[in-house]
């Protein structure tokens, strides 16, 4: 089932290219507002699931073409982003430790939404495609043999980044945490539509061409660690997020003007704009094309606007 907030935050599911208002059959549910609805929802799945697929196969709905689409969890509680949990192709020799940050939920935006680039003296802005992990249940010190039961579903997920900000060390806040820098979506997709997430295809474009292009297979930490680990630090709650990390050598820039699309195979596609008023400028190059050409440096440098190196 795919799940998701459209127009005024009235909650739907998808039935082909139609979406179906399933409002008023969760309205009794016990809720604030959207962001509450949907976590209640998931943690009440099993006694609103029959109703909501007769909704979506029998509902007629409208097209989504034509409806403005929500960020499917508003503001959960814990967004958790996994660090360096890639093995880049075979590039690194051992898995990087594992770790994690927290990102600020007030950085949730939707499909169609806008990611704006701060004037902030940033080196660069790039946005990391990830799969997110939504979680069913609360979740603590869960074991890996269990881990996967916890698991709700799935979504598109972009980590936007700022990078080359402020002192060294854990700069994780001040490069991460920022309004528009979660976008997520189109919708949830319940965990029972993709057969295995650990063999999935996630692909982003900027302005139509491919820049990241992996498999969740290159994970260093798979799911069921990733679950373990964060469950043994912090109390999971229904509807969380988890970001699983990103392969970090097609990252490039994100300018004024972008569009950026992301699809982690059977999640939807994902479709952003990038606003920045300095309208800087830096290279198109990924961080892959930018080693092979033996320049220095991870990221290619700033080239124009405010902040630019002299």
């Amino acid at each position: 089932m795919k799940i998701l907030y459209f127009d005024d935050f009235k909650l739907g599911v998808l039935n082909g290219d139609n979406v179906v208002d399933v409002t008023d059959l969760v309205a009794d549910i016990p809720h604030t507002g959207p962001e509450n609805l949907i976590s209640g929802l998931i943690e009440r799945f099993d006694d609103y699931r029959a109703k909501l697929e007769d909704a979506a196969g029998n509902g007629s709905g409208v097209p989504v073409s034509g409806v403005r689409i929500r960020p499917p969890l508003p503001k959960p509680y814990n967004i958790d982003c996994m660090a360096v949990n890639y093995m880049e192709n075979g590039t690194r020799d051992e898995p990087a430790p594992i770790n994690a940050f927290h990102k600020s939920p007030n950085a949730i935006i939707g499909d169609g939404d806008t990611m704006v680039c701060q004037d902030i003296p940033a080196t660069i802005f790039e946005g990391e495609a990830e799969l997110g992990l939504i979680i069913g249940k609360r979740a603590q010190n869960v074991s890996q043999a269990d881990a996967m039961d916890y698991v709700f579903g799935y979504t598109n997920f972009i980590d936007g980044s700022a990078r080359g900000l402020g002192p060294g060390g854990n700069v994780f806040y001040m490069m991460k945490s920022r309004e528009t820098f979660a976008p997520i979506g189109p919708y949830i997709v319940t965990k029972d539509e993709i057969n295995d997430p650990q063999k999935l295809d996630v692909k982003l474009w900027v302005n139509g061409e491919v820049k990241q292009d992996f498999n969740t297979d290159d994970m260093a930490h798979k799911i069921p660690r990733i679950i373990e680990w964060v469950s043994s630090i912090h109390t999971l709650e229904p509807g969380d997020i988890i970001a699983t990390g990103t392969n970090h050598r097609g990252l490039s820039s994100f300018q004024d003007g972008d569009k950026v699309e992301l699809e982690c195979e059977g999640c939807g596609r994902l479709t952003i704009n990038i606003q920045d008023d300095l309208k800087r400028t830096w290279a198109r190059t990924t961080r892959l094309e930018h080693a092979e050409s033996g320049a220095e440096g991870v990221q290619t440098p700033q080239l124009t606007g405010k902040y630019a190196p002299s």
